[in-house]
């Protein structure tokens, strides 16, 4: 009867992998609300069910709810996991829709690394280049992107802008720089990188 502690349980139980308990207490709310789906949406996501959260978004639909920014950041991390080109295009249509991708930064990194993992880089380039606020997350999603898909200058050139822009590098950016620099066989950006990470402890 009570949603939060409906919410609150199928949270825990999402959470701790036990998806199927998570499921049946959502399908016994009296009331769900974004929330209730968010929980169950999250937990298939952590657990890479990553099609069942997608008809998780769905069905939420057609309760008449509409998504907040929590819940598209876990299904666009869906999209990424399963690639669907169609599923991507309808979602990040109803994010463009309600303006999410401006106003808030997780949704906008959430689309970068989408489009990154899905080898649409193109498309990852543009929303990166039209983020109101660039953070050191949204970076690693793109230079992870073209690092991934054999595109190591362009991870290169994305070190140096990040640099320019005054964002510090974290140990994600140099694992995947360090990646791009063996690919290439070029040693001597790889000896200045390593001087670099010595600087930085």
């Amino acid at each position: 009867k009570d949603v939060l502690i409906g919410n609150a349980l199928v949270d825990m139980y999402a959470q701790c992998g036990a998806l199927a308990r998570a499921q049946g207490v959502f399908d016994k709310l009296l009331s769900k609300n974004i929330v209730s789906w968010t929980s169950l949406i999250s937990g298939y996501v952590h657990h890479e069910h990553s099609e069942e959260a997608l008809n998780c978004y769905k069905r939420l639909q057609h309760d008449g709810l509409s998504p907040d920014a929590v819940t598209f950041t876990f299904l666009l991390k869906a999209c990424g996991s399963i690639s669907s080109t169609e599923k991507i295009t309808e979602i990040h249509a109803e994010v463009k829709r309600l303006g999410l991708s401006e106003r808030d930064r997780d949704v906008g990194n959430a689309l970068v690394d989408m489009y990154a993992k899905s080898n649409l880089l193109s498309k990852a380039q543009e929303v990166f280049d039209n983020l109101v606020i660039r953070d050191q997350m949204s970076w690693n999603a793109l230079i992870a992107g073209y690092v991934e898909y054999e595109h190591e200058n362009e991870a290169l050139k994305c070190l140096d802008q990040m640099k320019g822009e005054g964002i510090t590098p974290t140990v994600v950016t140099f694992v995947c720089i360090l990646r791009a620099c063996g690919s290439l066989r070029d040693l001597n950006k790889g000896l200045e990188l390593h001087h670099e990470i010595e600087l930085k402890g």
